[in-house]
């Protein structure tokens, strides 16, 4: 009786399982379809078949000289892995700081650092743009970059984390052995945050990359724009020169370095949340 049940148990979670999967990459798969298609047959309506129009898409998007499409690449691979670097290492040693070290205004800055957390971007868009534009730091990919040294929400991840895994023994050895305090951090914390590291480096890499509010207030040089704003210019384009076909292949080109990302991580994913939330 109880092998019946752990069989039927296994199917339902794999029949599940399959459902799900099959949500997660059907939206994929069509617009990888609909990248293949043409303008005049995307307006036919769904089909579940590729089309012919692959590389006359590609061609458009590549030779278009209103929409940079090399240039808006390159700038969203600077901010989002300069974003990426900057909030994991920061994070981890703010981490740190709090973890390793007592003083008296431990908790108020906890506390302060939380409160930050529930802050919307929306509320400071404003005051931060006068703040940039008075250092003279606006239309510029800077103000895309340094925020990210500031991350409340990765700072607790990290926190949660070395409270799980970071053993003060090893922290205490090495002040024995004489290393100074960023030796320590930089040769014993960082490799065992690594997991950690690298599930916040992956969610940080793509916020950064599909942000486009931030941007679209910063940027005003056609090529300094990431590229959610070269989307939206090109879906905001005249009537009379819109092109489903080349938007769609325009997204499927901007998706392509998040899965290279996300192929490359996500071994370190499942160890690093699980890791993260299970206390010694």
């Amino acid at each position: 009786m109880q092998k019946k049940t752990f069989s039927l148990r296994s199917i339902v979670v794999h029949l599940v399982l399959t459902v799900l999967a099959f949500l997660c990459l059907f939206f994929f798969y069509i617009l990888i379809i609909n990248a293949t298609r043409s303008h005049a047959q995307l307006q036919l309506g769904f089909s579940a078949l590729p089309g012919s129009s692959f590389l006359t898409n590609l061609k458009n998007v590549l030779n278009d000289p209103s929409i940079p499409i090399a240039r808006g690449i390159l700038n969203s691979l600077l901010v989002s892995g300069s974003c990426a670097a900057l909030v994991t290492y920061f994070s981890a040693l703010t981490a740190y700081g709090i973890f390793a070290y007592s003083f008296k205004l431990k908790k108020a800055a906890f506390t302060f650092i939380m409160m930050i957390l529930v802050m919307p971007t929306q509320v400071t868009a404003m005051g931060f743009l006068r703040l940039i534009t008075n250092m003279g730091m606006d239309d510029s990919l800077l103000p895309l970059i340094i925020p990210s040294i500031a991350s409340p929400a990765v700072f607790y991840f990290m926190l949660s984390y070395m409270q799980s895994s970071l053993s003060m023994s090893l922290v205490e050895a090495a002040r024995i052995d004489g290393s100074n305090e960023f030796s320590t951090f930089n040769r014993i914390v960082l490799p065992i945050m690594k997991p950690a590291i690298a599930v916040q480096a992956i969610f940080t890499f793509v916020g950064s990359w599909n942000n486009y509010f931030i941007p679209a207030l910063v940027i005003t040089s056609k090529n300094k724009q990431t590229l959610p704003i070269m989307i939206a210019t090109l879906r905001g384009s005249d009537y009379m020169n819109f092109d489903t076909g080349k938007i769609y292949m325009m997204i499927t080109v901007a998706i392509l370095p998040i899965i290279i990302i996300y192929l490359l991580l996500s071994k370190f994913i499942v160890d690093g949340i699980a890791l993260g939330g299970v206390k010694e």
